[in-house]
């Protein structure tokens, strides 16, 4: 079954880069709860607007409802004492101050991993090499060598797989899970360093590495919809610092 095409799908893969950059930015420098809540609502708007699948998106983002909680829970208790004390054991202390900036922590990883995911996790490869080359003008040895990176990372799975079943045809599957785990990942490693080495030896001697300009087959640029996406990201940017500036609850990194 094909993915649903979205507006998203218009945008130069090199801008998408880019727009996740500009997104991240405003809740890089900022700690309070208000500029997050704001960006993570805008965010979940825009994508709503632009017609991605909410459900398969809200699957991806399933792992952070692990990740996110535990990271609020130690920084209530080992944030910056600030207001009144709830509790307080050693190192330990919850206060007023410490809960903010909990809350804003569970808050900020989402809206941090949206912008990443929804502009990075369908995006072609060979598009993308285009971009970063074309649009970005980054070293053409750096950008194939990436690619050939990227093409390869699914085959860790089938390589995994194929190693979980040898072993089991050998009788050694099922004892000693932790030891089967570290030879497993051991024999992966070796087989992806002499994938790479094989790999790098055939792009040389297909002219890969050679210092002369490089041409490209198919032409990457950036139009209307990219310019588009960026004015959104700066409002979303905007919105959050406004909101939280005229709330009361701005907090810079650096104050």
């Amino acid at each position: 079954m094909s993915r649903r095409r979205t507006a998203l799908d218009a945008l130069n893969p090199a801008a998408r880069v880019l727009l996740a950059v500009v997104l991240s930015i405003p809740l890089i420098i900022t700690l309070d709860w208000l500029s997050a809540l704001v960006a993570l609502v805008a965010e979940l708007v825009v994508l709503a607007l632009c017609r991605v699948d909410m459900v398969r998106f809200a699957k991806r983002l399933a792992p952070l409802l692990l990740v996110a909680p535990l990271g609020s829970v130690s920084m209530a208790l080992y944030g910056e004492v600030g207001g009144r004390t709830w509790w307080h054991w050693g190192p330990a202390t919850i206060s007023d101050h410490s809960l903010w900036l909990a809350l804003a922590l569970f808050i900020r990883v989402f809206a941090l991993a949206i912008p990443a995911m929804a502009m990075l996790a369908d995006v072609d490869g060979t598009r993308m090499a285009d971009g970063l080359a074309q649009v970005l003008h980054l070293p053409s040895r750096f950008v194939l060598g990436s690619l050939a990176g990227f093409r390869t990372l699914g085959l860790f799975t089938a390589d995994w797989r194929t190693l979980g079943q040898a072993r089991r045809a050998r009788g050694l599957g099922d004892e000693g899970r932790m030891r089967r785990w570290a030879l497993m990942a051991f024999s992966l490693l070796v087989l992806a360093l002499r994938r790479g080495a094989k790999l790098a030896t055939a792009m040389e001697a297909k002219g890969f590495g050679s210092p002369v300009a490089r041409t490209w087959a198919r032409e990457s640029r950036v139009g209307r919809a990219d310019a588009l996406g960026l004015l959104v990201c700066l409002a979303i940017g905007a919105l959050a610092f406004g909101a939280a500036w005229h709330w009361g609850t701005l907090w810079m990194v650096w104050s």
